[in-house]
């Protein structure tokens, strides 16, 4: 049985059908937990050994602005855990290029951090946990090059739009978020520095000029052993990609693509667990009641998504000014939470703006060059888009 997804059928797996799942990311466990809980069979291929492999313990936000719903309310709508290791950060410090300080305090957490990889903590650990709990099969070390039957694609991502590069560690540092904005630390990004309960990463998030990064990195290391007493101990170097895109169908073949496959992540500051989280659960969805998984993501995604792409792009062309100009409006906000929101909600202006921005990214998707250091092609833009 088939169903249209735009100009692309979508195969609805009889009952008995094994419906098989490429990657075992949080998108590809959502869909498998989403099946497996309607009492669906459910295989999920994995290439490395383990969950979250390319992550090792990092340290990553779980955004909870863009929707009124704290972000782990939405999990449980979902019947996705929360069973993972997480602290609620309402408190922060920003610094912009000339060291002034922004203090960040809201009533409500702006974002949780969480240990991504296959940590027995991680928020990769407990998907993998509640999957195997359902009857999912997961293996390991398992290459999948075709899909025959029902399946659903969530390989990560294609394509370098962004990387975060740094290192993990060791410190007896208090728990909190400190980020700097500042174009000679990260261009057209932000450098950040995460600990949580004696584990931390500093990073810089870079949208441009990724040839230079291990003098992006000292930089970024300089800047907060000066500014917040950096402490490091027992470190690992750790980079990781952003790959931002709104696809024009979200299919291949018969299959829905989610995640980072697809480029489901927030343009402007690369958050992508959350995104991935509800594609995964669209996608498996779409298959259980036969609706069209285009036309659900369209409806849920694509508007946050456009919406990023615009702040993307005014971000970029404000420079060091106006990222000053944007953490003193958070610094001033009564409700931080709530003005975070409203950047991500469509009006007049970004709608008009819009298709500038698109054409923007679509630009800079013509670049086929390989951008990243030690690239072995397979996520990078030289490997092609989806």
């Amino acid at each position: 049985m088939t169903k249209k997804s735009g100009n692309t059928p979508v195969k609805i797996p009889g009952k008995d059908e094994v419906i098989e799942i490429a990657g075992a990311g949080p998108s590809g466990l959502t869909a498998a937990i989403t099946l497996a809980q309607a009492g669906r069979k459910v295989l999920v291929h994995e290439l490395h050994k383990e969950v979250g492999y390319r992550f090792g313990r990092d340290l990553q936000g779980l955004e909870n602005w863009t929707t009124e719903q704290n972000v782990l309310d939405a999990f449980t709508d979902l019947g996705i855990t929360t069973d993972f290791e997480k602290l609620a950060c309402r408190r922060g410090i920003l610094f912009d290029s000339k060291d002034r300080v922004y203090e960040i305090n809201d009533k409500e957490p702006l974002f949780y951090l969480v240990e991504r990889g296959p940590g027995p903590h991680s928020l990769d650990s407990a998907l993998l946990t509640q999957a195997l709990d359902l009857g999912v099969e997961v293996r390991f070390n398992s290459r999948v090059k075709h899909l025959e039957g029902a399946g659903i694609l969530a390989t990560g991502p294609k394509a370098a739009d962004a990387i975060a590069v740094g290192y993990h560690f060791d410190t007896d540092m208090e728990n909190g978020f400190w980020a700097i904005c500042d174009n000679k630390l990260a261009p057209q990004g932000y450098a950040y520095l995460l600990v949580m309960n004696g584990r931390g990463t500093i990073k810089t998030c870079m949208f441009t000029n990724f040839k230079q990064e291990k003098i992006y990195v000292a930089r970024t290391v300089a800047a907060f052993e000066r500014l917040v007493d950096l402490r490091m101990e027992n470190q690992q170097p750790h980079g990781g990609v952003g790959n931002f895109r709104i696809p024009k169908w979200a299919m291949s073949g018969n299959h829905p693509v989610v995640g980072e496959q697809a480029g489901f992540q927030d343009t402007l500051w690369g958050f992508g667990m959350r995104y991935a989280i509800r594609s995964g659960a669209l996608a498996a969805n779409s298959m259980l009641e036969g609706t069209d998984y285009d036309e659900l993501r369209r409806n849920q995604i694509d508007v946050s998504m456009k919406t990023a792409i615009v702040n993307r792009g005014l971000y970029s062309l404000l420079g060091n000014p106006g990222y000053r100009a944007f953490m003193r409006m958070l610094a001033n906000s009564k409700n931080i939470r709530a003005a975070l929101r409203k950047q991500y909600q469509p009006n007049w202006f970004k709608l008009l703006f819009a298709p500038l921005a698109l054409l923007y990214f679509k630009g800079r998707r013509k670049d086929k060059n390989c951008h990243h250091v030690n690239c072995t092609c397979v996520w990078c833009r030289c490997g092609g888009a989806i």
